[in-house]
């Protein structure tokens, strides 16, 4: 591993490697020159005829030191660029200071971070004859910065105009619970798609992420009933195997429970509810709980109505 790695560090820096030749060689010409011309300066008030080449070694020297800052450019720390040597591929060289040959010699800079691309709002049809519309973003990165400037002329608006197209293709085979349900899935078929095309590009797809997915207004509302209706159907589920429980627990304290114990029941819970005066409670007493009552409550009315009616009796019998 640490072979690899050493390998692929030493081949990067020859690839960055760039001599200094170009600037070299124009500061040295500016250097001879210059003292060319200073010397025949001396001699011109000896020799006047010297004055001329001079002059000429003047103007060379000056020229070189006009070319100088044309040998020297500059990459910032996330910028790659490719050298053209009469346009054609030469070298690549990475961040900090290179040296090229003037007019035989141009680049060309690539931005190798992260970028981030905004797929425009579209409207799309599913699978299902729904209109949907729907946006993306797209993250990016160079890995190639020669096939990113040679191989594609404007490369971030054609990986844009691609995963606009993948998205809508996608979009398009799919029914809109699906999409709803499984954006994510959706969202790395796009991606897988959109990578395997632009593989030549040198570009990396790093991620697509589905942003917004709108709906018509009627739809909305369906969904929203739908999802009412589901809410509902959950309820009455519950509360059913609720009341399922209850009565079950019910069934078992009535097994255990006797009827003095469910008749005091009965009071305790009478009196609970009673607090407030202003209601009307209606309570159903089943008849065979009272029963035993309401046959001791008719037998000591009887035993009243027998006591009162035996003096007028004994009167009678008198007279």
């Amino acid at each position: 591993m640490s072979k690899n790695v050493g390998a692929h560090t030493m081949s990067k820096v020859d690839k960055y490697s760039g001599s200094p030749a170009p600037f070299a060689f124009f500061l040295g010409l500016f250097l001879v020159f210059l003292v060319l011309a200073v010397v025949y300066f001396s001699y011109v008030a000896i020799e006047p005829q010297e004055y001329m080449l001079s002059a000429l070694f003047g103007v060379i020297a000056f020229v070189s030191a006009m070319v100088l800052p044309a040998t020297v450019a500059i990459n910032k720390e996330w910028e790659e660029a490719i050298i053209l040597r009469f346009g054609k591929f030469q070298r690549l060289v990475g961040p900090g200071i290179f040296f090229k040959w003037p007019i035989a010699e141009s680049f060309l800079k690539q931005d190798k971070r992260i970028i981030t691309l905004d797929v425009s709002r579209q409207e799309v049809m599913t699978k299902d004859n729904i209109s949907v519309t729907i946006d993306a973003v797209v993250f990016m990165k160079i890995v190639n910065t020669k096939d990113s400037l040679v191989n594609i002329q404007n490369l971030w608006n054609s990986v844009m105009k691609h995963a606009q197209t993948t998205m809508r293709d996608v979009v398009g085979n799919v029914e809109l619970d699906e999409l709803l349900a499984r954006r994510d899935e959706i969202a790395d078929r796009i991606e897988k798609i959109v990578e395997r095309e632009t593989k030549d590009w040198g570009v990396d797809i790093i991620s697509v992420n589905l942003q917004t997915v709108e709906l018509p207004e009627d739809m909305k509302r369906v969904i929203a009933r739908q999802a009412e209706a589901e809410r509902e159907k959950r309820a009455v589920i519950i509360k059913s195997e609720g009341e399922l429980t209850a009565a079950e627990n019910l069934e078992k304290a009535v097994q255990k429970m006797s009827r003095q114990a469910m008749y005091l029941r009965t009071l305790s819970s009478l009196e609970d509810i009673s607090y407030d005066q202003s209601n009307t409670i209606v309570f159903a007493i089943p008849m065979d709980m009272a029963k035993g009552e309401i046959l001791g409550l008719s037998a000591f009315a009887k035993a009243n109505k027998t006591a009162k009616t035996a003096p007028a009796r004994k009167r009678k019998e008198k007279i």
